[in-house]
């Protein structure tokens, strides 16, 4: 594992007083990251900083962009670090295009690097991916003086630039100017709205699931964040209000002992916060023997990606589990009193209506009604440009073409009861989550509506668990991958 020393460092130019150095002279944008404080502001806020920047920062997700920011700004970066955010980028730039065309706009983040050609042909001055804050710095300065010499993991125009996986200097988040805490998502556990923080111990990941849009950047790197960084980072979070803490890396157990000493550290200095982490299935078996101190140490759920129980669609993934394993993981996790939340892919181009009825049947088997987001039995396989399915030789026969407005690939199930199963999920579970429906009729209707496609009798309607008196802890926001 690299080395957990945070390092100083300096700004590769001297300039001052430039109007990109004022107040607002430079401008960070995040749209959407899962219902959290934006990391990805408070990461190049304090990086640049450092250098004599006064970055202004906005979070669209909870407060406007107003046109004085706008204005203002000579140079906006746009943090897309997934999908939803992307979309939503789009829809900024736009705005901001409008009122001040001389602005120079780069988007970072794993999805601004995936869409490169097309966000550089239709929307962006550069873009960068994987390690973002020094390639951002050093593009402000390059901006700054007017030059335009070349800079590692930065694509422009007519160059798309292979992605930055340099360790980085992390000087600790500065999340002075962002929202408040109240703003974000909360952990709901024993009729109590707890805020939630957020957090990061390491970056990419060891491994490389197809379907990952961390895998084509990081192709199975991973960089640890220094301890010290992290918890002094917990640390402003717990003074501002927080309570709660997500671990929010790709895969918190990639290095478990770093891990653990973080967990350890936090709960020595603040025994009050919970956590929650996510983690492979595989990581959970592997560190059976730690689950009851992570217990201990306040871990309340663990989120893990199952994504599916078919064999075959496990394998088209490339996931790395089993069935069994699943089964496995649930009871490592139920012994150390600890709720699973699984992330599920169930729609996918190798997904039979045996294999979604199959994944209902599994989720009431083993009462995890109530621990599944609707959301998660509604979610599409998405294949960004660069999507390492890509390289598959099966790819040909079910790939569509590229729709570069959407960001994806296009694929249409061989089944068209597959494609409509999901439309009706996805209004179902838009719905569940527009009133906070009640998890056990949300299930029913989603399993009515999978046997009538199916032309089959739907079993009978799932019961409560007697033993139950509460539901299991969870975030206020649905999405978590």
């Amino acid at each position: 594992m690299p080395d957990e020393t945070a390092v100083q460092f300096q700004s590769t130019d001297s300039q001052h007083g430039s109007a990109f150095r004022e107040p607002g002279g430079v401008l960070l944008i995040s749209t959407y990251e899962l219902g959290h404080q934006p990391l990805n502001l408070a990461f190049p806020i304090s990086y640049l900083q450092h250098a004599g920047f006064q970055p202004a920062a906005i979070d669209t997700s909870v407060e406007d962009l107003d046109h004085d920011a706008i204005e203002r700004a000579r140079f906006v970066g746009i943090s897309v670090p997934m999908h939803t955010a992307l979309r939503l980028g789009e829809a900024v730039v736009r705005r901001i295009r409008e009122r001040n065309p001389d602005a120079f706009i780069c988007f970072y983040g794993l999805y601004a690097w995936m869409n490169a050609d097309y966000l550089l042909r239709e929307f962006a001055d550069a873009v960068i991916g994987g390690e973002y804050e020094q390639p951002l710095l050093e593009l402000i300065e390059r901006t700054e003086r007017g030059g335009s010499e070349p800079i590692d993991g930065i694509g422009e125009p007519g160059r798309k630039s292979d992605p930055s996986i340099i360790r980085i200097k992390y000087p600790e988040p500065d999340r002075s100017a962002l929202p408040a805490m109240h703003h974000y998502a909360h952990l709901l556990i024993d009729g109590n709205a707890v805020p939630a923080g957020y957090a990061e111990t390491t970056r990419g990941c060891a491994h490389t699931c197809l379907h990952c849009p961390v895998v084509p950047i990081y192709q199975g790197r991973f960089f640890a964040v220094p301890r010290d960084v992290v918890l002094s980072d917990i640390r402003q979070q717990v003074q501002a209000g927080v309570g709660h803490i997500t671990f929010g890396d790709p895969d918190f157990l990639n290095g478990p002992t770093h891990a653990l000493r973080i967990c350890r550290a936090m709960h020595e200095e603040f025994p009050h916060v919970t956590f929650d982490m996510t983690t492979r299935v595989e990581h959970i078996l592997e560190n059976r023997e730690h689950f009851r101190e992570f217990a201990e140490l306040g871990c309340v759920f663990v989120i893990s990606a199952v994504e599916s129980i078919s064999e075959l669609v496990l394998e088209k993934i490339d996931k790395g589990h089993t069935k069994e394993d699943v089964v496995e993981a649930l009871q490592i996790l139920d012994d150390a009193g600890i709720a699973m939340r699984p992330s599920l892919l169930p729609f996918t181009p190798w997904t039979t209506m045996e294999d979604y009825m199959e994944l209902l049947e599994f989720t009431e088997q083993h009462d995890m009604i109530e621990n599944i987001d609707p959301v998660h039995l509604a979610i599409r396989l998405l294949v960004p440009p660069g999507s390492a399915l890509l390289n598959e030789p099966d790819a040909h026969e079910w790939v569509g073409p590229l729709d570069e407005a959407s960001y994806s690939y296009t694929w249409t199930h061989p089944d068209p009861r597959i494609d409509q199963l999901q439309r009706e999920v996805a209004r179902i579970s838009e719905h569940a989550s527009s009133c906070d429906a009640d998890p056990y009729d949300t299930f029913e209707q989603i399993r009515e509506v999978t046997y009538r496609l199916a032309d089959e009798e739907p079993p009978n309607r799932p019961e409560r668990p007697r033993r139950r008196w509460r539901r299991p802890p969870r975030l206020t926001e649905s999405w978590f991958c």
